[in-house]
């Protein structure tokens, strides 16, 4: 049996001495409560294998977090974070999700890149302007989820993502795509929604699993050709 302990929405202001004291402990929630800083005795639970620390205060998550060889699932949503730690990279086995949203980052760090389990990260409603610029060690992501930020621009590498499901991008500074984006395979889902792109590359023709497109409220897109093709292949598109 999975040891578990959840002490969501207690306000909290520190983690309890007892729970600190469970060295055998796998998941632990502390999930909407009032923690501005983490003790260090937090990352010598080394067999945690899930860690929920969102809807907290917390500004900082220091680089002892990557102790925690064991975790494959991160919550560090809505908190107050400013940067995130390089050494999140380093988490061997972080596959199943790693939410960063609702924070204030500015930049997600080149070694968040080797993370080659990890399978879902969300990082909306954050401040991002750009992202690193080699994805490709992002090989098992199927969700992305880069929402409400201020990202202008999509690395080339992008197209490296062959496994990738679902892209979402609405509300950022986006006027265009890189070719390279008609190389994800497996796509599906696309959400292109309050940007200003004003041309779709050719490429996006080539998906061939994409069943969702959504460009609404990019009011100077020139709509392109074949997006009726697109469209007799049973593909929705919302303009």
């Amino acid at each position: 049996m999975v040891k578990r302990v959840e002490l969501d929405h207690r306000g909290l202001t520190e983690v309890p001495a007892g729970v600190l004291g469970e060295p055998a402990l796998e998941y632990l929630s502390l999930y909407d409560n009032k923690l501005a800083a983490l003790p260090e005795r937090l990352w010598r639970l080394v067999s945690l294998r899930v860690l929920n620390l969102a809807g907290n205060r917390l500004t900082e998550i220091p680089p002892a977090i990557r102790q925690l060889s064991a975790l494959h699932t991160l919550d560090l949503g809505h908190n107050d974070l400013g940067a995130i730690p390089p050494e999140l990279g380093e988490l061997p086995v972080l596959s199943e999700y790693l939410y960063l949203s609702g924070n204030r980052l500015a930049m997600l760090p080149d070694e968040l890149c080797r993370l080659g389990r990890l399978r879902y990260l969300g990082a909306a409603d954050n401040r991002l302007t750009s992202l690193p610029e080699d994805l490709s060690g992002l090989r098992s992501l199927r969700e992305l989820r880069l929402y409400h930020n201020q990202i202008r621009a999509l690395p080339d590498s992008i197209g490296e993502l062959s496994a990738l499901r679902e892209l979402y991008l609405r509300g950022n500074r986006i006027s265009a795509l890189p070719d390279s984006i008609g190389r994800l395979s497996a796509l599906r889902m696309l959400d292109l929604r309050e940007n200003g792109i004003t041309e779709l590359p050719d490429s996006l023709l080539a998906l061939p699993r994409l069943d969702k497109l959504d460009l609404r409220w990019n009011p100077g897109l020139h709509l392109p050709r074949w997006l009726p093709d697109l469209e007799a292949r049973d593909c929705v598109v919302l303009l």
